[in-house]
C-alpha cells in the first residue's frame, strides 16, 4: 500500500490542476482514485443498498466538481470527499424516501461456514442497536480505517466526541457479541 503522505501529495497536485485550469482529466483521476472508498462508505451507511450508494456517490462527485474551488487543503482531499458523501447521505435520510432497509441479497453475498453468516448477521443487528452517532463513528474509524481526526472533520463533530462515541460503541459491541468470542475460543481448543 502506498504511503498516505505521498497519496495526499498526488491528490493535492491533481486538485491544483483542476482549480487552476479546470482540467477535467485531473478530476477524472481524482474520481478513479477515490470512487471505491466513497461508494464503500455510502454502501455501509445505506446498509448495502448498492444502487442508492452508487447514485449518491455520483452526486458526491458532481458536488465536488462544482465546489472544488472551496477546497482549501485544510483536510485531506479524501476526508473532504467523505464529508460531502456523508452530507449527501444525511440529506437523503431527511427526504421522504428512506434507504434504511437491509439488502435482501446479504445472505447471497456472504460466503463461508454458517457460523460466519450468523456472526455477520449478529454484528449487523448489534450495529443497528448502537446510537446513530456511534454507528457512523465506527463506520468511519473501524470499517473505513480513517483516523479519529479525519472522522471528526467528516462528521463535523468535536474530536473528543468522536473518541467517546468510538469507545462507547466498541464497548457495547464487545458486550453484545461476547458469546461469539467464547465460541471462537472453544473452536480453537
Amino acid at each position: 500500500m502506498a504511503d498516505s503522505a505521498a497519496e495526499a501529495r498526488i491528490d493535492q497536485a491533481l486538485v491544483a490542476r483542476v482549480q487552476l485550469d479546470g482540467d477535467r482529466r485531473a478530476f477524472e483521476q481524482l474520481v478513479r482514485r477515490h470512487q471505491g472508498l466513497v461508494r464503500a462508505q455510502l454502501r455501509r451507511l445505506l446498509h448495502g443498498d448498492d444502487a442508492a450508494a452508487d447514485d449518491m456517490a455520483q452526486e458526491t462527485f458532481m458536488l465536488a466538481w462544482r465546489n472544488l474551488d472551496q477546497f482549501r487543503g485544510e483536510a485531506r482531499f479524501s476526508s473532504w470527499l467523505y464529508r460531502i458523501a456523508y452530507t449527501c447521505f444525511l440529506q437523503a435520510r431527511r427526504s421522504p424516501v428512506r434507504h434504511d432497509g437491509v439488502d435482501d441479497g446479504v445472505l447471497e453475498q456472504l460466503q463461508g461456514p454458517i457460523h460466519a453468516i450468523d456472526l455477520q448477521l449478529d454484528l449487523e443487528h448489534a450495529m443497528q442497536r448502537l446510537s446513530v452517532a456511534e454507528q457512523v463513528v465506527l463506520l468511519h474509524c473501524v470499517q473505513m480505517g480513517v483516523s479519529h481526526e479525519e472522522a471528526a472533520y467528516v462528521l463535523a463533530m468535536p474530536l473528543g466526541t468522536v473518541k467517546t462515541h468510538a469507545m462507547r460503541g466498541k464497548a457495547k459491541l464487545k458486550t453484545w457479541l461476547a458469546d461469539w468470542r467464547d465460541t471462537s475460543t472453544e473452536e480453537i481448543s
